[in-house]
């Protein structure tokens, strides 16, 4: 009967074990799984007012961007705030939920623009930073490997659904710049590219599809190259 050698069935058992870690993901995903992105947002990421917004959404357009490595999943709210005091605050939406549960490896936070309309803003807009960081940490919670993306908010080209150009510009904008900076997100910049865009916004608030379309390849670019495992 041949000696059998200890050593070199330790050291394989080890070799197996050290693969196997580099092969699954802290969060139990493995490597070949697509990465998980959520678009969390108001009417804008969900859609509205997008020709064929099943198709044209720019959730599901930076997917076909992004290709079959990713896994894009739109979580976007009409209506919604980031103000947990406001009219429809987000982290209140079964959207919320779905998307925590998804556990994403990116998240894409667009919100802002339903904060400016007078009855959010001008009663509760000192929580608007306090509300954003919250809203991110949830996030990294959830998912402690997340990869945190937050936008600036496109442009109001008129006062349209009572959402106001000046606040988004003068008050907003620099919020989120702050939360970006204090929480180490990424800044994605949606409104300066779509300043001289405004044709692309019908209703001088929601995108068309072409404007989904060059919101999806803004957000992209910065998504693309980001190594989450």
């Amino acid at each position: 009967m041949k000696n059998i050698n200890f050593k070199s069935i330790i050291t394989s058992l080890l070799s197996i074990c050290w693969i196997s870690f580099f092969t699954i993901s802290c969060n139990g995903q493995s490597q070949s799984d697509p990465i998980r992105v959520a678009c969390v947002g108001n009417s804008i990421t969900w859609g509205s007012a997008v020709e064929n917004r099943a198709e044209n959404c720019y959730p599901n357009q930076m997917q076909r961007l992004l290709g079959e490595k990713y896994e894009v999943q739109n979580f976007g709210v009409p209506g919604a705030t980031m103000l947990n005091l406001g009219d429809k605050p987000y982290m209140k939406e079964n959207a919320y939920k779905e998307a925590l549960l998804y556990k994403p490896e990116i998240v894409i936070i667009k919100l802002g623009s339903n904060d400016s309309k007078p009855h959010n803003w001008d009663d509760y807009k000192s929580y608007y930073v306090r509300d954003y960081k919250s809203l991110i940490n949830s996030f990294r919670m959830a998912n402690p490997i997340v990869k945190v993306f937050v936008c600036l908010p496109v442009p109001v080209f008129g006062d349209n659904f009572n959402i106001k150009e000046k606040v988004v510009r003068e008050e907003i904008l620099p919020m989120v710049k702050l939360v970006a900076v204090d929480e180490k997100a990424t800044l994605i910049d949606l409104f300066t590219p779509f300043l001289n865009l405004g044709d692309l916004f019908p209703d001088k608030v929601h995108p068309n599809a072409k404007g989904a379309r060059k919101i999806a390849e803004i957000v992209f670019e910065s998504v693309k190259e980001v190594k989450v495992r």
